[in-house]
């Protein structure tokens, strides 16, 4: 039996904004995909925040969310993530805690520790730059906001104690890792953009796993840009958007998704491509055979139990069929 046949996939939306659309464009294709995906047997649907990006539409990560669950049925709906220290985990958890109770079973609330943006916003967020430095205790602090209330208790998150909202750490980098496996938390590696860790993440966070009340065992998701077409010439030219968006970010430039061109060769200096490439090193883009290659290669070195899926197509109806396309290689 293939790896694919057992691995789950959701999906990771950053709401962007194509060149020639707006927000409000942004957000209804946003809602499509969700239903789109739903449809495909996809288990989840997670948000991004980030702050002042141009082309990214999804700051107000828990308004989307409830926005997304609203308009689907079956879904679970999340962050991926929400940023921690930008905010007091008692806002978090009466947000969450809300969206929980009009939503029960459907709620996901991942985690991350990064500001999600540039110095001059941290600070507009009224975030200083060691404020990540307690996040194993702002974790600890929202997980019994949405536990059990218990007697005697002063501080409240109504509505939220009691909801259970299932909280996954998200990280690219070896800290996370470490600190979910010393919770027994399910973690989310986010090789979409920051590959390079991958492996030694993955490692450390099975090694030293330990069993908790949430999980007997590690459970592992990995972001993957993934990009298919009919055929692997097709999906190459779509993966031109992708390629445009991170030399955009690279570049410090608007980060607009453009529509695809034929040749990147005559946009990126040599450099530019081997950065463009670094970041997206787990991408897998190509036809159904070359992607299902790719991704029961991934699943066989890292063992992962689920895929969350970025897919940066300008056209719509593109990206739809790509996704149809890789429903159809699980199961």
């Amino acid at each position: 039996m293939s790896l694919l046949s057992k691995v789950k996939l959701s999906i990771l939306d950053l709401v962007h904004i194509r060149s020639g659309f707006d927000a409000a464009d942004a957000i209804a294709n946003s809602v499509a995909l969700a239903r789109h995906v739903e449809g495909l047997g996809f288990e989840r649907f997670w948000l991004a925040e980030h702050h002042n990006l141009d082309g990214i539409a999804s700051s107000a990560t828990a308004v989307l969310v409830g926005h997304i669950a609203g308009h689907t049925a079956r879904i679970r709906v999340g962050s991926g993530g929400i940023m921690l220290p930008n905010h007091p985990p008692l806002v978090v958890a009466e947000q969450f805690g809300t969206l929980a109770t009009l939503y029960p079973g459907r709620i996901d609330l991942g985690l991350g520790r990064a500001p999600g943006t540039d110095p001059d916003t941290m600070r507009a967020l009224r975030r200083r730059p060691e404020d990540g430095e307690d996040f194993p205790e702002q974790v600890q602090q929202l997980r019994q906001l949405l536990g059990p209330a218990h007697h005697g208790q002063k501080l409240m998150a109504i509505p939220g104690a009691g909801t259970n909202v299932p909280i996954w750490l998200l990280g690219s980098s070896l800290f996370s890792a470490q600190l979910a496996a010393q919770l027994g938390l399910p973690y989310a590696f986010a090789s979409h953009f920051a590959p390079r860790m991958l492996h030694e993440a993955v490692a450390i966070y099975k090694d030293r796993f330990q069993p908790s009340d949430v999980l007997a065992e590690p459970y592992l998701m990995l972001g993957v840009p993934a990009i298919v077409a009919d055929s692997d010439r097709e999906a190459e030219f779509l993966a031109s958007t992708a390629q445009q968006k991170v030399l955009s970010l690279l570049r410090g430039e608007g980060r607009q998704l453009q529509p695809p061109v034929t040749d990147m060769d005559q946009r990126w200096l040599p450099h530019e491509q081997r950065g463009v490439e670094g970041f997206l090193g787990a991408a897998v883009i190509g036809g159904p055979a070359r992607v299902a290659q790719q991704l029961e290669m991934l699943l066989a070195r890292t063992g992962a139990d689920e895929l969350m899926l970025v897919s940066d197509i300008y056209d719509q109806g593109a990206r739809h069929h790509s996704l149809s396309l890789l429903a159809g290689l699980v199961g």
